[in-house]
């Protein structure tokens, strides 16, 4: 029973949670997770219109190491200066999106169905970026290579981002890195070390850091800057919350000035 979902242990309110998951359960969750599914489904299709409209090898191979290339860039560009920006949350259209795609995820790092992607803002993105980059490679055929490899990709992304949220140590050095270079970002300085598998456009724009020694520690590393005085001011991501932003996750060691503060 406790090899397995049925564990109650691992749950936290309807998500699983990561930080109380081993590795067999993580890659049971994973391949039976409804978007990676979706995500599993799409690539078999994206591979067989790619046949169909083959586009020759050439061009269905540019199209692939064209995606790996802009990949990475375009992930750390949305994930620095959109989802860690602050105008999303200002205004009552779009703060749900926000809470959904970020904000949840920072304020408890460990859940599971905030770690994943919707698939309503994943796949528009994957094909705005992809689509035309294959299409212009090699047309239709090669545009359907690249969403593929895109799809794929993230797929990649994620169970790795799973891996660096898990109750788990990797046996490999290079994962181990990753992960603790994560494991930064979320709870020592959101503002750096923006990738998930590669930290080369990190080091590239000068936001990587190895050590928390390197930087102070933030303060708003767990609620992006939505602290209360702009939960005031912005109150729509709080009321579909629920709660006031948390500085730090449920369950935290509460810091020595606060302790002192309380007790006072």
């Amino acid at each position: 029973m406790s090899g397995t979902l049925r564990n109650p242990t691992i749950r936290s309110g309807r998500s699983f949670d990561l930080g109380k998951m081993n590795l067999r359960q993580l890659w049971i969750a994973y391949l039976t997770y409804p978007t990676i599914l979706l995500y599993f489904v799409l690539i078999v299709v994206s591979v067989i219109l790619s046949a169909h409209f083959f586009a020759g090898w050439g061009a269905t191979i540019t199209s692939i190491l064209a995606v790996m290339l802009v990949y990475p860039v375009v992930w750390y560009s949305l994930h620095r200066w959109i989802l860690h920006g602050q105008w999303l949350y200002k205004s009552r259209w779009t703060a749900s999106l926000w809470k959904r795609i970020h904000f949840d995820h920072h304020q408890d790092p460990h859940l599971l169905d905030v770690l994943f992607g919707a698939p309503a803002t994943t796949l528009p993105t994957i094909g705005a970026v992809t689509i035309p980059v294959g299409w212009l490679i090699g047309g239709w055929g090669a545009a359907a290579t690249a969403f593929g490899a895109g799809v794929t990709i993230t797929c990649i992304y994620e169970f790795f981002h799973c891996i660096q949220h898990l109750n788990y140590k990797p046996k490999a050095a290079w994962i181990q890195r990753m992960k603790a270079w994560h494991v930064l970002h979320h709870f020592h300085d959101e503002d750096g070390n923006f990738g998930i598998t590669s930290y080369v456009v990190d080091r590239a724009f000068g936001s990587f850091y190895e050590e928390a020694r390197a930087r102070p520690r933030s303060p708003s590393v767990f609620n992006l800057g939505y602290n209360l005085e702009q939960a005031k001011r912005y109150p729509w991501v709080m009321k579909l919350t629920g709660s006031p932003p948390r500085d730090r996750p449920d369950g935290a060691r509460p810091s020595t000035r606060s302790a002192n503060r309380d007790a006072a």
